[in-house]
This record gives structure tokens, C-alpha cells and sequence, in this order.
């Protein structure tokens, strides 16, 4: 049987956040809120764009806006780090001036829980690569839910909404899914994840080379 791309259970470890969780979260919500102040710019005239060549294909371009939750997941390894992680962020983004205003947190906290729900049906046990794009996919499936409503999708075609839902899936699962875990690949082999379990898999992996 092939592998997955889903990590080995990872050690009993008290589900419990620490001061050192907290404050990373919290640096990684800044970090993804200035990510999502440029983005919202450059990625909404690439959303545009992608839409006015085909309805629905703007789609791929929002990935980076899940991030955050994919991040905080696979890096802190609690529950609820995926929501504190994205919502924050979001809250943050819009208080620099999100041109959505009080919409982004709205989809920062449903977005965060899309990727929360893959990481609680895993039980907080696997966050390999294919966990990761699955809550990358999962944010994505729970922003296209979102904006049946706040952006008014559910009175589109039903053609519309099935193309904007894959890619809005599509790009989850790599711009935030795929992206996020090679993000976090690279800051534990820094060492600056050694206080996470990630950071400890990355080191033993170095030492067993």
C-alpha cells in the first residue's frame, strides 16, 4: 500500500495549549495578516481577471486567504489552533483596512473552522501532507458555503457554483494545503520549531540521515 502523504500517529501529548502555543499562534496570525493586506489587493484583481475568463475560475486564486488555518493546525497541534490562527488573522486584516471590513472576520472564522473539522476528524493524531491539503480543501469547501450567502453565489447558476466550489477547493488544498506544509518543512529544519513536535520530527529525521 502507497503512502498517503499522512504522517505516523504522532506521540500522546496533553491537547492543552501552552504560553509558547499561544504566542506562536499569534505571531503566525500576524504573519498570515499581512500576507492576506497584500492579497487582498493583488489577488482580487487576479480573482477578477480569472473570473471574467471563465465564471467560477476566480476560484483559484484564493488559497492564500486559508492559510492561516492550515498553518496553526499542523504547527500547534491543538484543537482549536486552526480557527484561533485564521480568525485572528482575518480580524487583523481587517483592521488594516480589508476592503470587506467586518465580512473578513466572518470568513476567517468559518474558514478556520473548515480546516478545524479535518484536523478533528484525523484527532489531532496526523498532519502529514495530505492532512494539510485536506484542511486546505476543507477551508476552501467552508468559504464557497459562506458565500452562497454574503455574496449572494446561492442566486448564481448552478454551473457557476459547482466550477467556483472545485476551484475554490483546488486552490485550498495547494496554495494553502501544499504551500503551508512546505512553509513549515522549512521553518523546522531552521530549528525555530524545536519547542513543537514538528520541529522534534524534522530533527530526528535530520539525525537519522
Amino acid at each position: 500500500m502507497t503512502n498517503t502523504g499522512t504522517s505516523a500517529p504522532a506521540r500522546r501529548q496533553s491537547k492543552g495549549w501552552r504560553v509558547v502555543d499561544i504566542i506562536v499562534a499569534s505571531i503566525l496570525a500576524v504573519a498570515c495578516a499581512l500576507l492576506f493586506v497584500v492579497w487582498n489587493t493583488v489577488g482580487y484583481a487576479g480573482f477578477n481577471a480569472l473570473d471574467a475568463l471563465t465564471p467560477g475560475f476566480g476560484g483559484l486564486i484564493t488559497g492564500f486567504w486559508l492559510i492561516g488555518g492550515v498553518l496553526g493546525g499542523i504547527i500547534i497541534r491543538k484543537p482549536g489552533a486552526a480557527l484561533y490562527v485564521e480568525a485572528l488573522a482575518a480580524s487583523l486584516s481587517a483592521a488594516l483596512g480589508s476592503q470587506w471590513g467586518v465580512e473578513t472576520l466572518y470568513s476567517g472564522i468559518v474558514q478556520g473552522l473548515g480546516a478545524e473539522l479535518i484536523f478533528a476528524i484525523f484527532l489531532y493524531k496526523r498532519f502529514g501532507l495530505g492532512v494539510s491539503m485536506l484542511a486546505g480543501a476543507g477551508a476552501g469547501v467552508a468559504a464557497w458555503c459562506l458565500e452562497l450567502v454574503t455574496s449572494g453565489n446561492i442566486a448564481k447558476s448552478l454551473e457557476f457554483n459547482l466550477i467556483y466550489l472545485g476551484c475554490t477547493a483546488l486552490s485550498g488544498a495547494i496554495m494553502a494545503g501544499l504551500v503551508g506544509w512546505l512553509l513549515t518543512r522549512g521553518l523546522a529544519a531552521t530549528g525555530a520549531l524545536d519547542r513543537f513536535a514538528v520541529g522534534r520530527e524534522s530533527r530526528n529525521a535530520r539525525s537519522a540521515r
